[in-house]
Protein backbone atom coordinates (compact mmCIF):
# COMPACT_ATOMS: atom_id res chain seq x y z
CA UNK A 1 0.00 0.00 0.00
CA UNK A 2 1.07 3.75 -0.56
CA UNK A 3 0.12 7.12 0.30
CA UNK A 4 0.14 10.08 -1.99
CA UNK A 5 1.66 13.64 -0.94
CA UNK A 6 0.89 16.45 -3.13
CA UNK A 7 1.99 19.52 -3.21
CA UNK A 8 0.54 22.48 -4.53
CA UNK A 9 1.75 25.97 -5.16
CA UNK A 10 -0.99 28.39 -5.17
CA UNK A 11 -0.65 31.91 -4.12
CA UNK A 12 -4.17 32.87 -3.86
CA UNK A 13 -4.65 29.75 -1.77
CA UNK A 14 -1.54 30.26 -0.02
CA UNK A 15 -2.69 33.53 1.00
CA UNK A 16 -5.96 32.73 1.81
CA UNK A 17 -4.35 29.82 4.39
CA UNK A 18 -1.67 32.16 5.75
CA UNK A 19 -4.26 34.77 6.93
CA UNK A 20 -6.52 32.05 8.17
CA UNK A 21 -3.57 31.31 10.50
CA UNK A 22 -2.42 34.45 10.99
CA UNK A 23 -6.07 35.42 12.38
CA UNK A 24 -5.86 32.29 14.81
CA UNK A 25 -2.45 32.92 16.24
CA UNK A 26 -3.10 36.77 17.01
CA UNK A 27 -6.39 36.15 18.44
CA UNK A 28 -5.45 33.57 21.18
CA UNK A 29 -2.10 35.74 21.58
CA UNK A 30 -4.50 38.53 22.40
CA UNK A 31 -5.85 36.73 25.13
CA UNK A 32 -2.77 35.52 26.41
CA UNK A 33 -1.12 39.02 26.49
CA UNK A 34 -4.30 40.67 27.76
CA UNK A 35 -4.34 38.26 30.78
CA UNK A 36 -0.11 39.07 31.40
CA UNK A 37 -1.08 42.31 30.93
CA UNK A 38 -3.95 42.08 34.14
CA UNK A 39 -1.31 40.09 35.93
CA UNK A 40 0.99 42.84 35.52
CA UNK A 41 -1.40 45.23 37.00
CA UNK A 42 -2.24 42.94 39.87
CA UNK A 43 1.19 41.89 40.99
CA UNK A 44 2.55 46.35 40.81
CA UNK A 45 -0.16 46.88 43.06
CA UNK A 46 -0.15 43.89 45.17
CA UNK A 47 2.32 43.77 48.58
CA UNK A 48 4.37 41.48 46.33
CA UNK A 49 4.74 44.90 43.71
CA UNK A 50 8.13 46.04 44.98
CA UNK A 51 9.41 41.88 44.79
CA UNK A 52 8.45 41.93 41.32
CA UNK A 53 9.63 45.39 40.15
CA UNK A 54 13.09 44.21 41.80
CA UNK A 55 13.31 40.95 39.74
CA UNK A 56 13.08 42.65 36.83
CA UNK A 57 15.82 44.91 37.49
CA UNK A 58 18.05 42.45 38.36
CA UNK A 59 20.85 42.59 35.97
CA UNK A 60 22.68 39.95 33.81
CA UNK A 61 25.96 39.83 32.08
CA UNK A 62 27.13 38.41 29.16
CA UNK A 63 30.03 38.06 27.65
CA UNK A 64 30.25 38.12 23.70
CA UNK A 65 33.76 38.31 22.79
CA UNK A 66 35.75 41.21 23.84
CA UNK A 67 32.07 42.70 24.21
CA UNK A 68 30.54 42.94 27.93
CA UNK A 69 26.69 42.92 28.01
CA UNK A 70 25.26 44.05 31.40
CA UNK A 71 21.22 44.62 31.34
CA UNK A 72 18.57 44.52 33.57
CA UNK A 73 16.08 41.13 32.96
CA UNK A 74 13.43 44.32 31.50
CA UNK A 75 15.94 45.71 28.71
CA UNK A 76 17.44 41.89 28.09
CA UNK A 77 13.28 41.56 27.24
CA UNK A 78 13.06 44.36 25.78
CA UNK A 79 16.09 44.55 23.89
CA UNK A 80 16.86 40.70 22.87
CA UNK A 81 13.52 38.70 23.47
CA UNK A 82 11.54 41.79 21.55
CA UNK A 83 13.87 41.55 18.25
CA UNK A 84 12.57 37.76 18.10
CA UNK A 85 9.15 39.57 17.80
CA UNK A 86 10.42 41.95 15.25
CA UNK A 87 12.34 39.16 13.34
CA UNK A 88 8.70 37.63 13.29
CA UNK A 89 7.69 41.47 12.03
CA UNK A 90 9.92 41.39 9.16
CA UNK A 91 8.43 38.18 8.00
CA UNK A 92 5.14 39.20 7.70
CA UNK A 93 6.04 42.51 6.21
CA UNK A 94 7.95 40.80 3.73
CA UNK A 95 5.71 37.94 2.66
CA UNK A 96 3.08 40.78 2.41
CA UNK A 97 5.58 42.54 0.08
CA UNK A 98 6.29 39.77 -2.23
CA UNK A 99 3.23 37.72 -2.46
CA UNK A 100 0.31 39.45 -0.01
CA UNK A 101 -1.96 42.43 -0.12
CA UNK A 102 0.75 44.41 -0.23
CA UNK A 103 2.57 42.94 -3.34
CA UNK A 104 0.32 44.96 -5.70
CA UNK A 105 0.62 48.54 -5.71
CA UNK A 106 -3.35 49.58 -6.03
CA UNK A 107 -4.16 46.87 -3.71
CA UNK A 108 -2.10 48.12 -1.32
CA UNK A 109 -2.31 51.91 -1.64
CA UNK A 110 -5.74 51.61 0.47
CA UNK A 111 -4.28 50.72 3.57
CA UNK A 112 -1.02 52.24 3.17
CA UNK A 113 -2.60 55.91 2.79
CA UNK A 114 -5.29 54.28 5.84
CA UNK A 115 -1.50 53.54 8.11
CA UNK A 116 0.19 56.76 7.13
CA UNK A 117 -2.90 59.04 8.07
CA UNK A 118 -3.19 57.31 11.12
CA UNK A 119 0.54 57.70 12.06
CA UNK A 120 0.68 61.50 11.01
CA UNK A 121 -2.53 62.51 13.25
CA UNK A 122 -2.15 60.99 16.80
CA UNK A 123 1.58 62.57 16.15
CA UNK A 124 0.07 65.69 15.14
CA UNK A 125 -2.47 65.79 18.18
CA UNK A 126 0.11 64.56 20.66
CA UNK A 127 2.81 67.14 19.63
CA UNK A 128 -0.29 69.81 19.71
CA UNK A 129 -0.50 69.30 23.38
CA UNK A 130 3.08 68.47 24.16
CA UNK A 131 5.48 70.51 21.92
CA UNK A 132 8.27 72.03 23.99
CA UNK A 133 7.38 70.37 26.98
CA UNK A 134 8.96 66.95 29.14
CA UNK A 135 6.85 65.03 26.71
CA UNK A 136 7.64 66.03 23.31
CA UNK A 137 10.00 63.34 23.08
CA UNK A 138 7.07 60.60 23.47
CA UNK A 139 5.01 61.79 20.51
CA UNK A 140 5.93 58.07 18.75
CA UNK A 141 4.16 56.15 21.50
CA UNK A 142 0.89 56.98 19.75
CA UNK A 143 1.28 55.78 16.24
CA UNK A 144 1.60 52.05 17.04
CA UNK A 145 -1.48 49.31 16.52
CA UNK A 146 -1.12 45.88 18.62
CA UNK A 147 -2.07 43.22 15.81
CA UNK A 148 -2.91 40.74 18.29
CA UNK A 149 -5.32 42.66 20.18
CA UNK A 150 -7.20 44.75 17.46
CA UNK A 151 -7.18 41.17 15.51
CA UNK A 152 -8.76 39.35 18.63
CA UNK A 153 -11.08 41.80 18.76
CA UNK A 154 -11.92 41.71 15.52
CA UNK A 155 -12.58 37.82 15.37
CA UNK A 156 -14.88 37.81 18.71
CA UNK A 157 -17.22 40.27 17.80
CA UNK A 158 -17.02 40.21 14.06
CA UNK A 159 -17.17 36.57 12.64
CA UNK A 160 -19.91 37.65 10.20
CA UNK A 161 -18.23 40.27 8.80
CA UNK A 162 -16.48 40.29 4.95
CA UNK A 163 -13.59 39.06 4.81
CA UNK A 164 -11.82 41.70 2.84
CA UNK A 165 -12.64 44.25 6.15
CA UNK A 166 -10.14 41.51 8.42
CA UNK A 167 -7.45 41.73 5.53
CA UNK A 168 -7.75 45.61 5.28
CA UNK A 169 -6.95 45.41 9.16
CA UNK A 170 -4.25 43.21 8.75
CA UNK A 171 -2.42 44.79 5.92
CA UNK A 172 -3.00 48.18 7.64
CA UNK A 173 -1.39 46.82 10.94
CA UNK A 174 1.27 45.51 8.87
CA UNK A 175 1.83 49.07 7.02
CA UNK A 176 1.72 50.47 10.20
CA UNK A 177 4.17 47.75 11.29
CA UNK A 178 6.60 49.20 8.48
CA UNK A 179 6.06 52.99 9.50
CA UNK A 180 6.38 52.07 13.69
CA UNK A 181 10.16 50.27 12.60
CA UNK A 182 11.11 53.44 10.92
CA UNK A 183 10.18 55.68 13.08
CA UNK A 184 12.48 53.68 15.96
CA UNK A 185 15.06 53.36 13.59
CA UNK A 186 15.50 56.88 12.97
CA UNK A 187 14.15 58.95 16.17
CA UNK A 188 14.49 56.48 18.73
CA UNK A 189 18.42 55.59 18.44
CA UNK A 190 21.10 56.91 20.43
CA UNK A 191 24.53 58.16 19.28
CA UNK A 192 25.41 56.21 16.48
CA UNK A 193 28.59 54.21 16.22
CA UNK A 194 29.37 54.48 12.58
CA UNK A 195 32.44 51.76 13.37
CA UNK A 196 29.46 49.28 14.57
CA UNK A 197 27.22 50.37 12.02
CA UNK A 198 29.76 49.24 9.70
CA UNK A 199 30.17 45.44 11.11
CA UNK A 200 26.19 45.55 10.67
CA UNK A 201 26.76 46.42 6.80
CA UNK A 202 29.25 43.91 6.66
CA UNK A 203 27.20 41.20 8.30
CA UNK A 204 24.09 41.87 6.17
CA UNK A 205 26.44 41.67 3.36
CA UNK A 206 27.25 38.06 4.91
CA UNK A 207 24.22 37.29 4.77
CA UNK A 208 23.29 38.25 1.13
CA UNK A 209 26.53 36.27 -0.03
CA UNK A 210 25.38 33.17 1.87
CA UNK A 211 22.13 33.41 0.56
CA UNK A 212 23.72 33.56 -3.36
CA UNK A 213 25.88 30.49 -2.38
CA UNK A 214 22.43 28.48 -1.76
CA UNK A 215 23.66 28.02 2.11
CA UNK A 216 20.67 27.36 3.89
CA UNK A 217 22.12 25.45 7.55
CA UNK A 218 19.92 27.19 10.11
CA UNK A 219 22.10 27.55 12.91
CA UNK A 220 25.08 29.19 10.48
CA UNK A 221 21.84 32.41 10.06
CA UNK A 222 21.46 32.17 13.99
CA UNK A 223 25.27 32.76 14.66
CA UNK A 224 24.98 35.65 11.92
CA UNK A 225 22.10 37.13 13.49
CA UNK A 226 23.19 36.77 16.91
CA UNK A 227 26.40 38.61 15.66
CA UNK A 228 24.17 41.60 13.72
CA UNK A 229 22.22 41.52 16.85
CA UNK A 230 25.44 42.54 19.24
CA UNK A 231 26.68 44.80 16.80
CA UNK A 232 23.40 46.78 16.49
CA UNK A 233 23.22 47.03 20.32
CA UNK A 234 26.17 48.26 20.23
CA UNK A 235 26.29 51.19 17.07
CA UNK A 236 24.04 52.84 18.72
CA UNK A 237 20.55 52.13 16.16
CA UNK A 238 17.76 50.10 18.42
CA UNK A 239 19.13 46.17 18.60
CA UNK A 240 15.04 44.74 17.62
CA UNK A 241 16.12 46.31 14.20
CA UNK A 242 18.63 43.55 13.07
CA UNK A 243 15.19 41.40 13.92
CA UNK A 244 13.74 43.15 11.01
CA UNK A 245 16.90 43.57 8.90
CA UNK A 246 16.88 39.58 9.24
CA UNK A 247 13.35 39.03 8.19
CA UNK A 248 13.56 41.79 5.57
CA UNK A 249 15.90 39.09 4.19
CA UNK A 250 14.25 35.66 4.24
CA UNK A 251 12.79 34.54 1.22
CA UNK A 252 9.64 34.58 0.53
CA UNK A 253 8.92 32.73 -2.64
CA UNK A 254 8.87 28.76 -2.72
CA UNK A 255 12.82 27.41 -4.29
CA UNK A 256 10.74 24.65 -5.67
CA UNK A 257 7.06 26.35 -6.88
CA UNK A 258 6.13 23.83 -9.29
CA UNK A 259 3.05 21.17 -7.89
CA UNK A 260 5.49 17.45 -7.52
CA UNK A 261 3.16 14.20 -6.80
CA UNK A 262 5.11 11.89 -4.78
CA UNK A 263 4.19 8.35 -3.94
CA UNK A 264 5.73 7.14 -0.84
CA UNK A 265 6.62 3.16 -0.72
CA UNK A 266 6.93 1.58 2.25
CA UNK A 267 10.34 0.00 0.38
CA UNK A 268 11.54 3.56 -0.48
CA UNK A 269 15.45 3.61 0.91
CA UNK A 270 15.60 6.31 3.94
CA UNK A 271 18.06 8.51 1.81
CA UNK A 272 15.52 8.28 -1.23
CA UNK A 273 12.67 9.38 1.37
CA UNK A 274 14.85 12.35 3.19
CA UNK A 275 15.45 13.89 -0.65
CA UNK A 276 11.28 13.84 -0.86
CA UNK A 277 11.19 15.51 2.61
CA UNK A 278 13.40 18.14 1.44
CA UNK A 279 12.12 18.55 -2.00
CA UNK A 280 8.46 18.62 -0.42
CA UNK A 281 9.86 21.74 2.14
CA UNK A 282 11.42 23.99 -0.32
CA UNK A 283 7.91 23.55 -1.83
CA UNK A 284 7.18 26.50 1.40
CA UNK A 285 8.53 29.80 0.93
CA UNK A 286 11.51 30.26 4.00
CA UNK A 287 9.38 32.93 5.38
CA UNK A 288 6.34 30.85 6.39
CA UNK A 289 8.32 28.00 7.61
CA UNK A 290 9.49 30.69 10.37
CA UNK A 291 6.36 32.25 10.82
CA UNK A 292 5.25 28.59 11.66
CA UNK A 293 8.19 28.03 13.48
CA UNK A 294 8.70 31.27 15.39
CA UNK A 295 5.04 33.04 15.66
CA UNK A 296 3.48 30.24 18.18
CA UNK A 297 6.36 31.66 20.24
CA UNK A 298 6.21 35.43 20.03
CA UNK A 299 2.00 35.37 20.26
CA UNK A 300 2.05 33.17 23.53
CA UNK A 301 5.71 33.13 25.20
CA UNK A 302 7.26 36.64 24.31
CA UNK A 303 4.78 39.02 24.22
CA UNK A 304 3.16 37.96 27.39
CA UNK A 305 6.64 38.25 29.50
CA UNK A 306 6.81 41.73 27.77
CA UNK A 307 3.67 42.68 29.18
CA UNK A 308 4.69 40.65 32.68
CA UNK A 309 7.88 43.13 32.60
CA UNK A 310 6.51 46.47 31.44
CA UNK A 311 2.55 46.65 31.58
CA UNK A 312 2.81 46.70 35.29
CA UNK A 313 2.25 50.46 36.67
CA UNK A 314 1.15 51.37 40.13
CA UNK A 315 -2.14 52.87 40.45
CA UNK A 316 -2.33 54.70 43.13
CA UNK A 317 -4.80 57.86 43.79
CA UNK A 318 -1.78 60.62 43.85
CA UNK A 319 -0.25 58.69 40.62
CA UNK A 320 -3.46 58.34 38.25
CA UNK A 321 -4.21 62.07 39.40
CA UNK A 322 -1.31 63.54 37.92
CA UNK A 323 -1.02 61.00 35.49
CA UNK A 324 -5.23 62.70 34.28
CA UNK A 325 -4.00 66.18 34.34
CA UNK A 326 -0.59 65.22 32.32
CA UNK A 327 -0.14 66.33 29.17
CA UNK A 328 1.78 62.81 28.52
CA UNK A 329 -1.40 60.72 29.48
CA UNK A 330 -3.84 63.26 27.30
CA UNK A 331 -1.79 63.44 24.39
CA UNK A 332 -1.39 59.46 24.44
CA UNK A 333 -5.05 59.22 24.62
CA UNK A 334 -5.97 61.70 22.15
CA UNK A 335 -3.51 60.32 19.85
CA UNK A 336 -4.35 57.14 19.96
CA UNK A 337 -8.41 57.15 20.16
CA UNK A 338 -9.41 60.48 18.38
CA UNK A 339 -6.17 60.47 15.80
CA UNK A 340 -6.32 57.06 14.80
CA UNK A 341 -9.78 57.42 13.53
CA UNK A 342 -9.84 60.84 12.28
CA UNK A 343 -6.64 60.08 10.57
CA UNK A 344 -7.10 56.51 9.62
CA UNK A 345 -11.11 57.47 8.12
CA UNK A 346 -9.69 60.53 6.39
CA UNK A 347 -6.75 58.93 4.67
CA UNK A 348 -9.37 56.23 3.63
CA UNK A 349 -12.12 58.67 2.46
CA UNK A 350 -8.75 60.77 0.31
CA UNK A 351 -7.62 57.25 -1.22
CA UNK A 352 -10.88 56.32 -2.18
CA UNK A 353 -11.83 59.52 -3.49
CA UNK A 354 -8.84 60.26 -6.22
CA UNK A 355 -9.45 56.46 -7.33
CA UNK A 356 -6.04 55.40 -5.96
CA UNK A 357 -7.96 52.47 -4.14
CA UNK A 358 -10.94 50.88 -3.19
CA UNK A 359 -13.34 49.21 -0.43
CA UNK A 360 -13.07 46.01 -0.31
CA UNK A 361 -15.98 43.88 -1.10
CA UNK A 362 -19.11 44.47 1.29
CA UNK A 363 -16.78 47.01 3.61
CA UNK A 364 -18.98 50.02 4.78
CA UNK A 365 -17.57 53.16 5.84
CA UNK A 366 -19.06 52.71 9.35
CA UNK A 367 -17.11 48.93 9.31
CA UNK A 368 -13.62 51.38 8.30
CA UNK A 369 -14.36 53.47 11.18
CA UNK A 370 -14.51 50.77 13.60
CA UNK A 371 -11.29 49.22 12.04
CA UNK A 372 -10.01 52.81 12.88
CA UNK A 373 -11.26 52.44 16.08
CA UNK A 374 -9.52 49.18 17.19
CA UNK A 375 -6.56 51.09 15.26
CA UNK A 376 -6.47 52.85 18.99
CA UNK A 377 -5.21 49.77 20.59
CA UNK A 378 -1.68 50.73 20.85
CA UNK A 379 -0.35 48.10 23.77
CA UNK A 380 2.62 46.70 22.93
CA UNK A 381 4.57 48.84 20.21
CA UNK A 382 3.39 51.81 22.06
CA UNK A 383 4.60 50.57 25.46
CA UNK A 384 7.91 49.52 23.73
CA UNK A 385 8.24 52.97 22.12
CA UNK A 386 7.69 54.42 25.99
CA UNK A 387 10.43 53.03 27.25
CA UNK A 388 12.78 54.69 24.55
CA UNK A 389 11.39 57.63 24.79
CA UNK A 390 11.08 58.30 28.29
CA UNK A 391 14.14 57.40 31.16
CA UNK A 392 12.20 59.29 33.89
CA UNK A 393 9.89 56.70 35.36
CA UNK A 394 7.49 58.98 36.65
CA UNK A 395 7.01 60.15 32.95
CA UNK A 396 7.30 56.53 31.87
CA UNK A 397 4.43 55.71 33.92
CA UNK A 398 2.08 58.40 33.02
CA UNK A 399 2.87 57.23 29.40
CA UNK A 400 1.78 53.83 30.61
CA UNK A 401 -1.35 54.59 32.15
CA UNK A 402 -1.85 56.81 28.55
CA UNK A 403 -1.63 53.80 26.41
CA UNK A 404 -3.35 51.47 28.70
CA UNK A 405 -6.77 53.80 29.02
CA UNK A 406 -6.48 54.73 25.39
CA UNK A 407 -6.03 50.96 24.61
CA UNK A 408 -9.11 50.08 26.60
CA UNK A 409 -11.46 52.86 25.29
CA UNK A 410 -10.21 52.02 21.61
CA UNK A 411 -11.01 48.67 22.10
CA UNK A 412 -14.42 49.03 23.76
CA UNK A 413 -15.62 51.52 20.89
CA UNK A 414 -14.44 49.57 17.94
CA UNK A 415 -15.77 46.58 19.36
CA UNK A 416 -19.53 47.95 20.06
CA UNK A 417 -19.40 49.61 16.39
CA UNK A 418 -18.11 46.75 14.98
CA UNK A 419 -20.72 44.24 16.45
CA UNK A 420 -23.82 46.52 15.69
CA UNK A 421 -22.61 46.00 12.16
CA UNK A 422 -22.14 42.28 12.47
CA UNK A 423 -25.72 42.25 14.42
CA UNK A 424 -27.27 44.04 11.26
CA UNK A 425 -25.55 41.89 8.84
CA UNK A 426 -26.57 38.83 11.00
CA UNK A 427 -30.55 40.27 10.33
CA UNK A 428 -30.37 41.31 6.68
CA UNK A 429 -29.09 37.57 5.66
CA UNK A 430 -31.53 35.91 8.03
CA UNK A 431 -34.36 38.43 6.29
CA UNK A 432 -33.18 37.39 3.20
CA UNK A 433 -33.51 33.73 3.60
CA UNK A 434 -36.76 34.01 5.33
CA UNK A 435 -38.33 36.30 2.18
Amino acid sequence: MSSVATVENSEARASRFAIREFMKLESAGGVCLLTATIIALVLANSPLGDIAADFWHHHAVVLVGPVEIDESLVHWINDGAMAIFFFVAGLEIKRELVVGELRDARRAALPAFAALGGMVMPAALYLLINAGGDGSGGWGIPLATDIAFAVALLAVVGRRLPSGLKVFLLSLAIADDIGAVLVIAIFYSSTISFTWLGIVGGLIALVMLMKRADIWFVPAYVVVGSAMWVAMLESGVHATLAGVVLGLMAPAVARKPDPTVVEVEPTMPLGVLREVLTDARETIPVTDRLLHILHPWTAFVILPVFALANGGVVLSADGVIDAATSPITLGIVLGLVGGKFIGIVLATRLAVGLGIGSLPEGVTWRMVSGVALLGGIGFTVSLFITGLAFDDHVLRDQAKIGVLTASVIAAVAGAILLRREAVALETELEMTKTG
